[in-house]
């Protein structure tokens, strides 16, 4: 059922790439201004991008990414936004802004100071450490023998992440400290793209951890957790952890879920979160869940997709409803499951696509995209915005989704030259 918004009520900063089609669904026509960066409203031509979305009024210029995101001016631009009753950040950049100009206008977010903190990775290890949560071993480092030192210092395989990036953008292994300076930049300056540009990061190296990889997903109003998910996750094993795929509602035992759940609730009161949604990240080494990031928006990778499908219940209509200061219900249990599998390739130039009809008719198999051809040519995958398509699968169980959409994957079958 659409929400109940007039015109200009709702703010989104940032253009969410995932889940247009899904606002498309619950929003009513012209309820929604986007606020985007001047520059990337020119490069991607965006007023003409968003013209087929109804619930679109219009799209505001104003830079976000950086610190110095300036409310006035915006609603001096923009007098009627004052009046809006929902504000949403679209991307990981705008989450501070979003909490910012939420404040602003009396209205529910994150808070400014737990979306500064879960927008910067060194500041989430300073609050973990500070209130007994388990971290690695970490180190804020500023030169390539900095990080060397502490990967001799711990003697063992390390990770090099930039403190404010997104979808795995610069984050690697190191396992031999000789190693560190040639590789150095891959970390400082990775190839991006337009919504990294003028955001300041530092380098963290740490300690990597060898367990299971899961999130939590947190529904948060007021300080109070409406609901509680546990996916688990997939990463391309070598260099570049970037995830490879989800599974809704997560296979552990529910000892181990609720042990999640319950750490992840106690970062969340940790760093004063508000209201939104929580989404974290933890590997269980040796059984015990140690902090990985989190990030205080919707989860990309499809994850909001999975649990609607899991859960029956729509995730990004509870997360607005929690924005607009209501308290929705979902259900404390999944009913089924869902699993989305990312299609990634080697380096090279494209030769053969497998059968991607005969995948599309997989039985359980929700949604297939496909975005490379034939010759088209692919890189290596150093980040998240480098997979060459997804499946989305049904299933009664975990295991069930997972094989269903890994059996797609198989079926479709990139090959590299």
């Amino acid at each position: 059922m659409a929400l109940r918004l007039a015109r200009d009520e709702m703010i989104i900063v940032g253009v969410p790439p995932g889940v247009l089609g899904v606002l498309g669904e619950l929003l009513p026509a012209g309820c929604a201004v986007i606020v985007e960066d001047p520059e990337l409203i020119r490069r991607r031509d965006l007023r003409r991008a968003l013209s087929g979305m109804p619930f679109v009024s219009r799209v505001v210029p104003a830079a976000y990414q950086q610190d110095a995101f300036d409310v006035d001016a915006l609603l001096a631009a923009e007098p009627t936004l004052a009046t809006a009753r929902l504000v949403m950040p679209g991307v990981e950049y705008a989450v501070t802004a979003a909490a910012r100009l939420a404040e602003r206008l009396g209205l529910p977010g994150a808070g400014v100071s737990a979306a500064e903190t879960f927008t910067d990775k060194h500041r989430l290890r300073r609050l973990a450490a500070g209130h007994g949560l388990p971290n690695p071993a970490y180190a804020l480092v500023r030169t390539p023998a900095e990080a060397e030192a502490f990967v001799r210092r711990v003697g063992g395989r390390c990770v090099l992440k930039p403190t404010r990036r997104a979808g795995s953008l610069g984050v690697q292994f190191l396992d031999d400290p000789d190693t560190v300076a040639a590789v150095w930049a891959a970390t400082t300056d990775p190839p991006g793209s337009e919504e990294d540009a003028g955001v300041p990061t530092e380098v963290l190296v740490e300690a990597a951890l060898t367990g299971s990889e899961h999130s939590v997903e947190l529904l948060v109003a007021e300080g109070e957790v409406l609901f509680g998910n546990v996916t688990d996750k997939r990463v391309l094993p070598g260099r570049y952890p970037v995830e490879t795929g989800h599974t809704v509602p997560s296979g552990l035992p529910g000892a181990e879920c609720r042990v999640l759940l319950d750490v992840a609730g106690r970062l969340a009161r940790a760093a004063g979160f508000r209201t939104g949604v929580l989404h974290s990240e933890w590997i269980l080494a040796d059984g015990a869940p140690t902090l990985v990031e989190c990030a205080a928006r919707l989860p990309g990778d499809l994850i909001a997709a999975l649990i609607a499908v899991a859960y029956e219940a729509s995730f990004v209509e509870a997360y607005l409803r929690v924005l607009l200061g209501e308290r929705p219900a979902l259900p404390a249990r999944a009913v089924a499951a869902a699993a989305v599998e990312f299609l990634v390739a080697p380096p090279g130039t494209v030769t053969t696509i497998g059968d991607v009809r005969q995948a599309s008719r997989v039985p359980g198999l929700l949604d297939l995209r496909l975005d490379v051809a034939v010759g088209d040519r692919v890189a290596e995958v150093v980040s998240s915005r480098q997979r060459c398509g997804h499946v989305l699968a049904w299933g009664a169980d975990p295991t069930g989704a997972t094989r269903t959409a890994r059996r797609a994957v198989e079926l479709i079958r990139l090959v590299v030259a």
